[in-house]
């Protein structure tokens, strides 16, 4: 499933060729959307944004189309016209004069007023969006030693929504390890400055790998795996889907659990 970045990456695609100008014309597949079409035809869109794993596109009407790509989702940016090769089925297809954004296999389509937004029962429950400018470290601090949270495992509280929004699989075993604490610690468990490096690296691996379309492992590392035979995941992360390989830090053999019926990867010496 693809996580904050990456949907804040298809954010950013679509927003380039959508915002500022009209709709020309508009495709919803979802039998009980089509009564929108008339009403988003001729609209513009004023931004797009994303919370979590979710993408909002606003229009000037002040409807809002959400979106969440769960497993098979994908939006393509095209010049209008040129469909991209793919199996995938069309669910979604806003198209400009020159330019359109197409959702593919997305089944969890709405189309919002602004009362229906603040009230949509996925959104209200979201954290605070791991992404989000407004989010400071000392908030996220704070946020792992709130009563809700700090006595749950880490392994269980970095896939929760509702505690940071877009953080999901990949994103939990790279920023435990950049922070050098173990999935089965639970907040309480931490000292201050644990707590602290925790967040900070939960804001620098995401931020991270929006800035580099993916990439959580440092520049000097993906250097060194780049002059070598490694594969693309080998090079992008630090411990995820890395099981059996040495790590960076110290050497020791990466290892992999289950964690929440999730895959988890972490280095037993560096995250004791």
């Amino acid at each position: 499933m693809p996580e904050g970045p990456e949907i804040r990456l298809a954010a950013d695609r679509v927003a380039r060729v959508l915002v500022g100008k009209p709709l020309r014309e508009v495709f919803l597949a979802p039998p009980r959307l089509r009564r929108f079409r008339p009403r988003l035809t001729g609209a513009s869109v004023s931004r797009v944004e994303t919370r979590g794993k979710a993408m909002l596109t606003h229009f000037d009407n002040g409807l809002t189309l959400y979106s969440h790509n769960q497993l098979y989702g994908r939006w393509y940016v095209r010049p209008r016209g040129a469909l991209p090769r793919t199996r995938r089925s069309l669910r979604v297809g806003l198209h400009t004069d020159t330019q359109s954004a197409l959702l593919y296999s997305a089944s969890d389509i709405d189309v919002l007023t602004a009362d229906q937004l603040e009230s949509h029962p996925f959104l209200r429950r979201l954290g605070p969006d791991v992404l989000s400018e407004d989010l400071t470290w000392q908030a996220l601090a704070a946020r792992l030693n709130d009563s809700r949270f700090r006595g749950r495992s880490l392994a269980s509280l970095y896939l929760d929504q509702g505690f940071v929004a877009g953080i999901g699989n990949y994103l939990r075993s790279e920023i435990l390890f950049f922070a050098r604490v173990s999935h089965c610690r639970k907040p309480r468990d931490l000292g201050r400055s644990e707590r602290q490096r925790l967040a900070r690296q939960t804001l620098a691996v995401a931020r991270r790998s929006y800035q580099t379309r993916g990439v959580t492992n440092l520049p000097s590392r993906l250097r060194t795996r780049r002059a070598g035979d490694a594969g693309r995941d080998d090079r992008r992360f630090a411990v995820f889907a890395r099981a059996g390989k040495g790590c960076d830090v110290c050497g020791s053999v990466i290892e992999r659990t289950d964690a929440g019926s999730r895959r988890l990867y972490y280095c037993p010496d560096c995250q004791t």
